[in-house]
């Protein structure tokens, strides 16, 4: 991973303490007490071992090897002023829980199992200076971890992460830093999303198309894409082991699976051929499950993966089917014949209960979005990520099935954490996803009988990376998409890691954002990217006799705090803050940014405009002035991506608010993609002081993830002068 040069004085925070002093442990443990005093960690500290637990000890010195250089030694018996690893499930008792003792002394880490061993570890490494991370020799530190006494164990047994590698190709390497991230902060599961349109990332013995065709995109001179070896595999799920993730892999069907149809064009209904698409869509292309071929082609694969991982879950995807081609298909419709099913979504049902069987008999449950629960009746219990509302996890309760809450309103990091402009491209469809909102996700407590078992995050890589901008350039060995992927993964999965792991009466959104800023210095060292947040308004004054005051502290340790007063955005030239009052006529006027190195900062501190006057017309899209009006009738392209959030009745409403000349405003089209999925044609003149103008359409092709434009024609034929404001509303 690319390593960030940071301002020296950051890299000198005190050792795993937040700004306010206070030990800083993510996720929170249980219970915490401080004691008196330090262990110093030197070139003579020994790790001794439990049998059976040596790997736990190498780990251990090898994570420290690099940052410290000191080479501890190993040993199977006990040592004293060392670090005792052991594991003992009487004196521990919760799956995956630990404690720490640390004092002046000695350090003890006992763990209920392996995997409750490893999260001490975890938690010791977090009470080091945040350079104990570092890749090379840091020179000058103080190699000490305050006395403490933590018991500490998960609330949860499902603490997951999803990443897309279908979407987007990223290699082992990537994989193996994004588990290691992963395990810093506890989470113990990887949905690895290696099927998907755009990509097979897993490669058959049976089927070796599916990689030779389907894991590539584009002219051969300018390929797109890659895959994993069977040892790839292997490697990976080793790596994941030791540090306590489970990779459970997902294979995706009946829909989101053209790159199996590219290579094996008689897996679908019609049997036409296609190509591998380097843009994101959802394809209408399904599996043609009235074949027997279809059928023979899901169980080898299956198979395959079964033998490849150890996984207790295997995920069959199963969202976002069409079933159009189904409708229309001999094969599907004399299956759903013979099975009496009156619609074609029951055969989704029919086909997931036939896969949880299938599954079941090798000791795997099966795993898959809502809809494998909500298309068709499923009798075998199954597992549902729930991705659209928290309250719908009581969908799987009538059929005994668990749930997941992972539901994009909160755990779909692929979402930007604001709507600041200069926000990185991003999935536009749901709202900005901030670190307070992330962290704010309910959840009920855990208990064996409940139907929910976890909580998950997702990383989608559709929107940011498959769309023009963020295409790699092999000759220059660019990370970019690595980079990206970082920046929204982080700090948000540091809320994640706390929403799965406690309680939520346990949670405390001021204790966490002030723990998590004394984090930004260990991701550093870590080799991981983030999105640096903005400086913290410490307080918001208006003034007397007009104007308004700020006062504001830093949100990462050690960083400058740079602004303006003008409305400029600030750059690191800009005025230093030094902690005085600083005063201005607007709030608009106000600007800073946190630095963090010339090449590292935030973006600004950005107030909106105030457009609650408006509220009844639905949701700001854009605004109209001199520059976007024309001489003559040409289309005016307006992003709407977000605005059209689902099937349903819309409102778009030009409201307009000064100029002397009108807007002439024609015919306007909604377009999805390339797609055109309404047309009003009207003839409207707007000026300010007349009645906006209204136009009304239906959208019931609505696809997540999916860029819509509005377009409509205009022109000032008195000149360019108006302005205004464009409003779209569901109605």
């Amino acid at each position: 991973m690319h390593r960030i040069t940071l301002l020296v004085a950051l890299l000198l925070v005190c050792a795993g303490l937040s700004a306010a002093g206070k030990i800083s442990v993510v996720p929170q443990p249980v219970s915490m007490g401080e004691m008196p005093g330090q262990f110093r960690l030197t070139q003579s500290t020994v790790v001794s071992y439990a049998p059976g637990l040596e790997e736990y000890a190498a780990y251990l010195r090898d994570a420290v090897a690099e940052s410290t250089g000191f080479e501890l030694a190993l040993s199977g018996k006990p040592a004293k002023n060392g670090i005792s690893l052991k594991v003992d499930s009487v004196a521990v008792g919760k799956p995956e829980g630990y404690t720490l003792d640390v004092t002046t002394v000695g350090v003890t880490v006992t763990g209920a199992d392996r995997g409750g061993l490893f999260y001490g570890i975890q938690t010791l490494l977090q009470l080091f200076p945040p350079e104990i991370y570092s890749d090379r020799r840091v020179r000058g530190v103080e190699w000490t971890a305050p006395c403490v006494k933590i018991s500490d164990a998960p609330e949860r047994p499902w603490r997951g992460m999803m990443l897309d590698v279908a979407r987007y190709f990223h290699d082992k390497d990537y994989v193996k830093h994004y588990i290691d991230m992963m395990a810093m902060y506890k989470l113990n599961k990887l949905q690895f999303h290696l099927i998907d349109d755009s990509g097979w990332r897993l490669e058959s013995e049976k089927y070796p198309r599916l990689t030779e065709v389907g894991a590539y995109a584009g002219p051969e001179h300018n390929k797109l894409g890659g895959y994993y070896t069977r040892d790839d595999i292997r490697e990976i799920i080793d790596y994941a082991r030791l540090r306590n993730v489970e990779i459970i892999p997902e294979i995706e069907f009946p829909a989101h699976i053209l790159s199996a149809i590219v290579a094996y064009p008689w897996l679908s209904c019609t049997g036409l051929q296609h190509e591998l698409p380097r843009q994101h869509f959802i394809s209408r292309d399904l599996l043609c499950v009235g074949k027997e071929s279809t059928m023979k082609f899901i169980s080898d694969i299956l198979d395959e993966t079964v033998e490849l991982f150890p996984s207790h879950y295997i995920n069959i995807g199963g969202d976002e089917a069409v079933y159009t081609r189904w409708e229309e298909c001999p094969d599907c419709q004399a299956l759903m014949k013979r099975e009496g099913l009156s619609k074609a979504s029951d055969l989704q049902g029919w086909l997931t209960d036939s896969v949880a069987r299938m599954m079941a008999r090798k000791d795997r449950t099966v795993i898959g979005w809502e809809e494998i629960i909500t298309r068709g009746d499923v009798s075998t219990p199954v597992v549902a990520l729930i991705w659209h509302n928290v309250a719908d996890s009581a969908m799987a309760v009538p059929g005994g099935h668990k749930a997941i809450l992972t539901p994009a309103t909160h755990m779909y990091l692929d979402f930007p954490e604001s709507s600041t402009p200069g926000e990185v491209k991003a999935a536009g469809w749901m709202p900005p996803i901030s670190l307070e909102k992330c962290y704010s996700m309910p959840v009920n407590d855990y208990s064996d009988s409940s139907t929910v078992i976890g909580v998950q995050g997702c990383l989608w890589s559709d929107q940011f990376i498959h769309g023009t901008v963020l295409q790699e350039i092999v000759p220059l060995n660019e990370n970019r998409s690595e980079a990206y992927v970082d920046y929204f993964t982080f700090p948000r999965l540091l809320a994640v890691s706390e929403v799965a792991w406690g309680k939520e009466a346990d949670r405390s959104w001021p204790d966490f954002r002030n723990r998590v800023s004394a984090h930004y210095p260990r991701l550093v060292s870590k080799g991981a990217g983030f999105r640096v947040p903005e400086p913290e308004i410490k307080a918001m004054r208006e003034l007397p006799g007009g104007g308004f005051e700020f006062e504001l502290t830093e949100s990462v340790p050690g960083s400058e705090i740079r602004y303006t007063t003008d409305g400029s955005y600030p750059t690191i030239h800009s005025t230093l803050y030094t902690g005085a009052p600083v005063r201005v006529d607007s709030k608009s006027d106000f600007h800073a940014i946190t630095v963090m190195s010339p090449r590292m900062m935030s973006l600004p501190i950005h107030f909106a405009p105030d457009y609650s006057a408006y509220e009844s017309y639905g949701k700001m899209t854009a605004e109209w002035g001199p520059l976007q009006v024309q001489p003559v009738a040409a289309p005016w392209a307006i992003d709407a991506t977000g605005k059209i959030s689902g099937n349903g009745d819309y409102e778009v409403t030009f409201i307009p608010l000064k100029g002397e000349s009108s807007l002439n405003l024609g015919t306007l089209r909604l377009m999805k993609r390339d797609e055109q999925l309404a047309e009003v044609v009207a003839d409207n003149k707007i000026k300010a002081g007349t009645s906006p103008a209204t136009y009304r359409f239906s959208v019931d092709a609505f696809e997540a993830g999916t860029p819509f434009t509005i377009i409509v024609d205009q022109f000032g034929p008195e000149g360019n002068d108006s302005h205004g404001l464009v409003f779209v509303r569901k109605l």
